[in-house]
């Protein structure tokens, strides 16, 4: 998804109640590294521009990624961003 597109949709995400919204507390699990991949995750960059902005290796960042979503329970990449930006990690401009 283009990042445009991705922040339109977390907006309206973000917007609706939930029934269970994940806390900033959620993501004490995270390493400093991993919160700082997935708010590159959460900012629409690839795993090449995370590696590059991040002075990684990519196989380096794609361990991370499957860190972050085995310790925060979730199924994807766009589970992710919505934790992101329901946490605070990331906040929309």
């Amino acid at each position: 998804m283009a990042p445009s597109v991705t922040k339109r949709l977390i907006a309206e995400f973000a917007s609706r109640p939930s029934g269970t919204p994940a806390t900033i507390r959620e993501l004490d699990v995270l390493t400093e590294r991993e919160r700082e991949v997935m708010i590159s995750i959460a900012q629409g960059h690839s795993n090449a521009e995370i590696a590059e902005l991040l002075h990684m290796s990519v196989a380096t960042v794609k361990t991370h990624v499957s860190r972050v979503l085995s310790k925060l329970d979730a199924r994807d990449r766009t589970q992710l961003v919505v934790m992101a930006y329901q946490t605070g990690l990331v906040q929309l401009n």
